[in-house]
């Protein structure tokens, strides 16, 4: 029996540079007997020239729609907005199992054209986690960007348009030299520090040189009794790393940096998890998804005269380490794909994905 054939598609997503496969990831399919496709993509960190070195058959860009449909269509960020039905199976990250604006449209899309969606955020082991998520270089990369606006707020700026760096040694020696040569004195708190997103920040943390007893490191415990937390208004920079599946108190709230005034010391929030759009979104504090290019938005506290509040919420931070993020993720989700689409950790996520469809067909009459 043939193996399954694979059509890694191009990331339209404006300045989005990793790839679901990577020519490393492509050449282990091909040896197993998968058939790979690959859509040339000026944008993708990886060139095309690396693919078809490989031996990955190269097609044109976002060519994927006219694709038969025996082929899987595998790529990262979701689709752009459209009515189209999709008869194509996709594995992808799609934002739209936990309410997000328009979810219900996106589902409609596969119901209406007997297609199948994987999320790539729903694909678990026999325990519970992810086979494979971007969860650490998110929260690196989102710790680096918000001491890079802390740094511009300390020169009376605001953070300018963000490129992706070479590696994690460019990124770290980029923020210290912001900084001034090192981050000691800065006051960070990360909530979701035990998970990979929130080990990714620390670990930035200590890298660029914040004092170990300054990064306060918060999960479920300290967080058990329900914010909003006042402890957030006593650090410089707040990062949000936790996953969230249910509603929750917020951990912090405008009328709180408000009440708090001068005596506010937060400067930078970054939510890494940026759950903008979800109604259980416990950081009511701003309502945009910032950009590579605009990285910030400020937040309104009030009060002539109060410290200066700003929100990162990037919703796809690691690309700013787009090929060490893309190595670690498709190694990752290989030996996955290696079974696809046999193994349970596809089943189960099929199985998800016809439940999600049945609730959107109660709100899209379908």
């Amino acid at each position: 029996m043939s193996k399954p054939c694979f059509w890694l598609r191009c990331e339209t997503k404006e300045f989005e540079r990793r790839a679901a496969l990577t020519p490393t990831t492509a050449r282990r399919l091909l040896d197993a007997g998968f058939e790979i496709f690959v859509e040339r993509d000026e944008q993708r960190i990886f060139k095309d020239s690396e693919y078809e070195a490989v031996g990955c058959t190269l097609v044109a860009n976002n060519s994927w729609p006219t694709a038969p449909t025996t082929a899987t269509i595998i790529g990262l960020k979701e689709l752009q907005v459209s009515t189209t039905p999709l008869p194509h199976t996709h594995i992808q990250f799609a934002h739209c199992y936990k309410n997000q604006a328009g979810w219900s449209a996106v589902l409609s899309r596969f119901h209406r054209g007997g297609g199948t969606l994987y999320d790539l955020e729903f694909l678990n082991d026999a325990s519970g986690r992810r086979v494979a998520a971007f969860g650490f270089h998110a929260g690196y990369a989102g710790a680096a960007a918000g001491a890079l606006a802390l740094a511009a707020q300390q020169k009376g700026q605001a953070l300018g348009h963000l490129e992706p760096f070479e590696d994690e040694a460019a990124m770290v020696a980029t923020v210290r030299q912001s900084l001034g040569g090192s981050g000691k004195g800065i006051k960070a708190l990360v909530i979701g520090a035990l998970g990979r997103c929130g080990k990714g920040a620390v670990d930035l943390f200590r890298k660029i040189g914040v004092a170990e007893d300054d990064i306060l490191k918060w999960d479920l415990d300290e967080t058990a009794k329900g914010g909003p937390f006042d402890e957030i208004m006593g650090v410089d920079i707040f990062v949000n790393c936790i996953y969230l599946n249910s509603s929750i108190p917020p951990f912090m709230t405008r009328e709180q940096s408000v009440a708090a005034g001068a005596k506010r010391r937060l400067a930078v929030v970054v939510d890494v998890s940026c759950d903008t759009t979800n109604p259980f979104n416990p950081l009511p504090i701003y309502n945009i998804n910032t950009t590579f290019s605009e990285p910030t938005v400020a937040v309104d506290v009030g009060r002539p005269g109060n410290p200066h509040l700003s929100v990162i919420s990037i919703d796809h931070l690691p690309t700013l380490l787009p090929r060490e993020a893309s190595e670690q993720f498709g190694q990752d989700l290989l030996p996955s794909l290696l079974d696809f689409p046999g193994s349970r950790v596809w089943a189960d996520a099929k199985k998800l994905f016809h439940e999600k469809v049945a609730a959107a067909a109660a709100v899209e009459g379908m």
